[in-house]
Order: C-alpha cells, then structure tokens, then sequence
C-alpha cells in the first residue's frame, strides 16, 4: 500500500472557509499546514518528503487497515476463491471490519475539530477514504466511491456548517499537469 496525503480543515462551524490550500497548492507546488498526523513508515516518510516532518505527531487512529488473512494478496487472487468480494463489503478474517476503521476515522475527525487551523494528515489510502466518507457524515462503506491515487492531495473543509470536499484526489503538486 502506499500513502496518501491528505488536508483536513478544522476550522470549526460557521466560520466561512476558502479554498486556500488548494490555490496555495496550484500556485506554489506545497500546502501548508500546522499539524501533521501519521503512523506508519511509508505515511511517514510522504509525510518527511512534504516538509512536516518536523512537526509529524503519530496518531495509531491513522494506521493502515488490518486486512487480516488477506494481508498481501490482491483482490483478484482472493476472488479465486470468494467471488465478488471486496474489502468494503466482505467480513476481514483476523482483522478489522469496516466499522473498526470507521471507529477509529471517528476519533481522528473529533480530534482534528478541535483544532483551529488546518491539520496534514498522512496514511493509507482505505483510511482516508473511510475518513472521508465520515467526514461527510456518510457511512463508511461510502469510500469505496472515492478513490485516491498514491501522492495526491485532497482537501476537506466546511461550506459554513457543512463539512465538504474541496478537493479531491489533485496530483498539481507533482507537476504532471492534472
């Protein structure tokens, strides 16, 4: 798995809130943030390589999800054998079911609601896809509609009291042109 990057808002309600980081993002190749939050080696080292490093606080709320016995194979060689499943709709023998990681996306949007400014997060992409999904108040099985290429941005933010997306999945800090 490979980490993503991820901007959360947590400017609370209603304070009206821009759109910033992402034009900060177009403008100058780099988001700013006061927090960054990650837990595993890889998060950490996209986390190091977008200049947070000094300012990373580990979350294990952030961790990646625990596949189970289905740590390592991909879906289609688990479909040999269960067709049609998933990771978002399919019970993880031995590890966390979506609630679990929901649970736990939970915590971390309390947390960051908490905070007066913007907060960096850094982890795997089926967390911050549950963790948007429950950003938005949706349920989490809603992340498997919001797919995330590895070293994208995206940007959570409120629209006066309704948390939204701002941006999604935005690679502009690559310089690819997208």
């Amino acid at each position: 798995m490979e980490s993503r990057s991820f901007q959360v808002r947590s400017v609370r309600p209603p304070e009206m809130v821009a759109t910033r980081s992402a034009t900060i993002c177009r403008t100058t190749r780099r988001c700013i943030s006061r927090r960054a939050r990650k837990v595993t080696s890889r998060a950490l080292e996209t986390c190091r390589l977008a200049g947070y490093g000094d300012r990373v606080e580990l979350d294990p709320d952030l961790r990646e999800w625990d596949y189970g016995v289905y740590e390592g194979r991909t879906s289609a060689e688990i479909r040999e054998t269960i067709p049609d499943w998933s990771v978002w709709t399919h019970p993880i023998e031995g590890g966390e079911s979506l609630a679990e990681v929901a649970a736990r996306a939970d915590r971390v949007i309390t947390g960051i609601r908490t905070v007066d400014g913007d907060v960096a997060l850094f982890a795997h992409g089926h967390v911050l896809r549950i963790l948007a999904a429950r950003w938005l108040e949706m349920p989490p099985v809603m992340g498997m509609s919001l797919a995330l290429a590895t070293a994208t941005l995206s940007v959570l933010g409120w629209e006066r009291e309704t948390p939204v997306i701002e941006a999604w999945n935005e690679a502009c800090h690559l310089g690819r042109g997208d």
